[in-house]
């Protein structure tokens, strides 16, 4: 029974901790995300004086915060998370081209219907564009009497 429950504890460990952090060397400790050679000598450094039993001892290394030693805990390999970040601003990076794309389409349309505008001002007479005042007025004046009317 002794020697199954120690084959259980053995294999559970060597499961949720694939690295011994005690015996790991640099670049092991450097493939963990978030460590990079500084902190894979402090550790290095720290473990000739203590001994690291588990990932929460590292807090006790300057450097190593809660976040490390979840990544430790997870076997978060520094690869995979470089890739992630990677495709994570490439694509905010297209939708920022997108929404500019849209931004200048928009611009540019507003610069033709204002220029339109602008030309068609410049093509009217004094006289027209007085008519077309009076025009819009009269329409006014018929939709206020209108409605006035349709409310009694």
């Amino acid at each position: 029974m002794k020697k199954l429950l120690i084959t259980l504890f053995a294999l559970s460990t060597y499961m949720f901790a694939s690295m011994n952090l005690q015996t790991a060397s640099k670049e092991q400790l450097m493939s963990i995300a978030g460590i990079g050679a500084k902190k894979a000598e402090a550790i290095m450094k720290y473990r000739k004086t203590h001994k690291i039993k588990n990932a929460n001892d590292l807090l006790k290394v300057k450097g190593i915060g809660k976040n490390i030693v979840g990544n430790v805990k997870g076997n978060v390999k520094g690869k995979n998370l470089k890739n992630k970040m990677k495709q994570k601003a490439k694509n905010k990076k297209k939708s920022l081209t997108n929404k500019t794309n849209k931004a200048k389409n928009m611009k540019a349309k507003m610069n033709k219907k204002s220029k339109k505008a602008k030309n068609m001002k410049a093509k009217m007479s004094k006289k027209d564009m007085k008519k077309a005042k009076k025009a819009k007025k009269n329409k006014l004046k018929n939709k206020l009497k209108n409605s006035k009317i349709n409310k009694f």
